[in-house]
């Protein structure tokens, strides 16, 4: 059996390393020239290489580091205590035990106690369908009250979700509780957080190095146009002119990219795809000389600010593994069609430094060693209420054509942790095909023959997924 890989992402690496445990002959196209996706890095002027993005390893990641330990490289992973804090009205509340919270100015007693009782009630929903029936701020207000949500929800969901989530269920909240909880470790709640150091490329490089000593192949620079596809069954990949040829072909690409390479395909099928969206990002990363806030994450809960946050990775990095820099990238969620992402670098440099010095007085433009925008347009999945139908599944319609996607993950978040895990799934669906099979929704729901309810033991993917992140 050999099987092509389109897409050499984390995703994509992570199947080719499980698939070739297996004793699959694997190919792996990427079209960029180095692997890791949204999982790479960059090189600053000084020859230093950090993540393009920012990433995080929390101590609950049990699979993820399960997979260091298996690969020979849980020596490199490094965790350190972190702190977060919130940007309120001008000023910053530190938000790291129970004596701060209580101290919250923005929040009452009552409000208060309701929030905390939110965090702790989202850890004893097992049941998250009937969270996805249900708007996120229905949700928050039932349980927080209206005035916590419109001092801390509402300003924290209009920037994730660019300004529009009316339309955003409670398993999005729900999700992110229980997450965030799970790092929290002992009487005074303390939260850490880590990462491999070299980034996610040593967890990638060390997976490409077993997949290649196993007789894979991995293609750089080689864009994949089209899944050739005869007479419903997919044949192989073409690669300018010449077809590769293989008896399985898997695309582990976001929905929009993998849609364009299957116009062979059966057109309600290209259809059902296109009703898949995605956030986008555009994400400076800020390299400077100095500490900014001494936060790992600082939460910005005021309007006029255009940035989610303030992610200071070096909090839990050491900056002697990123050449004695400190990074601070500063993320804005962008909805399809944003008029953000048609701004320049230029322009996008100087908004996000005037909003820095209007939050950070102390803040010096000298202080900047390298400014960097990155963008994306398909970086995380929206899902809709009820709109678990809409979820592709792994299985195509078209023989021997598999999809591995981000956006199967529901309602589990899109991390290492999540992805490595569903790469796995993945890979036993390839390997035996009678192990899971289709059904309508589990709710009785008329659903499309398209979906993502593959059974494990009885449970559809998704119950199976939320049982093993949550």
């Amino acid at each position: 059996m050999n099987v092509g890989i389109v897409g050499g992402g984390i995703l994509g690496v992570s199947l080719g390393y499980f698939l070739s445990q297996q004793g699959v002959e694997v190919e792996i196209f990427e079209a960029s020239p180095t692997l890791g996706g949204l999982a790479n890095t960059v090189i600053l002027e000084d020859g230093v290489q950090v993540d393009r993005f920012y990433h995080t390893i929390l101590s609950s990641d049990s699979y993820l580091r399960q997979l260091c330990e298996e690969l020979g490289i849980a020596d490199q992973l490094r965790f350190r205590e972190t702190r977060m804090g919130f940007y309120h009205q001008g000023e910053i509340f530190s938000m790291n035990n129970v004596v701060e919270f209580l101290r919250f100015p923005p929040l009452g007693w009552t409000d208060r106690f309701r929030l905390g009782l939110t965090v702790l009630y989202a850890q004893f929903v097992r049941d998250w369908h009937r969270l996805e029936g249900t708007n996120v701020e229905e949700w928050l207000v039932r349980l927080s009250g209206r005035r916590t949500f419109e001092s801390i929800w509402r300003p924290l969901l209009k920037a994730k979700f660019d300004g529009g989530f009316e339309n955003t269920p409670a398993t999005y909240i729900w999700a992110r509780l229980v997450r965030m909880k799970s790092t929290r470790k002992g009487v005074n709640q303390k939260e850490e957080a880590g990462h491999l150091i070299g980034g996610y490329m040593t967890l990638i490089e060390a997976m490409a190095r077993q997949i290649q000593a196993r007789g894979g192949k991995i293609h750089l620079r080689c864009p994949v146009e089209e899944i050739v596809i005869e007479r419903g069954r997919a044949v192989g990949v073409r690669v300018g002119q010449q077809v590769h040829p293989f008896s399985a072909v898997v695309a582990a690409l976001q929905v929009p990219l993998f849609r364009r390479l299957i116009p062979g395909a059966d057109p309600a099928y290209r259809d059902f795809l296109g009703q898949t969206e995605y956030l986008g990002v555009i994400c400076p990363l800020l390299v400077l000389d100095r500490p900014l806030t001494g936060f790992w994450t600082l939460n910005i809960t005021d309007d006029r600010v255009p940035f989610t946050g303030v992610i200071e990775t070096t909090t839990y990095i050491d900056p002697q593994f990123v050449g004695g820099h400190h990074l601070v990238y500063l993320p804005k969620y962008t909805l399809p069609g944003s008029p953000w992402q048609k701004k320049s670098d230029e322009e996008i440099r100087e908004i996000w430094l005037q909003h820095l010095e209007s939050m950070f007085p102390h803040f010096n433009r000298n202080w900047v060693r390298d400014f960097r925008v990155h963008r994306e347009l398909y970086v995380e999945p929206l899902h809709g209420l009820n709109s678990t139908h809409l979820i592709p599944g792994v299985k195509t319609p078209v023989e021997n054509l598999y999809l591995a996607t981000t956006a199967q993950i529901y309602p589990a978040l899109t991390n290492s942790e999540s992805v490595t895990r569903h790469a796995r799934w993945v890979a036993r669906q390839i390997m035996e095909p009678g192990w899971s099979s289709t059904l309508a929704d589990i709710r009785g729901v008329a659903a499309s023959p398209f979906v993502c309810h593959e059974l494990h033991g009885g449970e559809s993917r998704a119950q199976w997924n939320a049982k093993q992140a949550f």
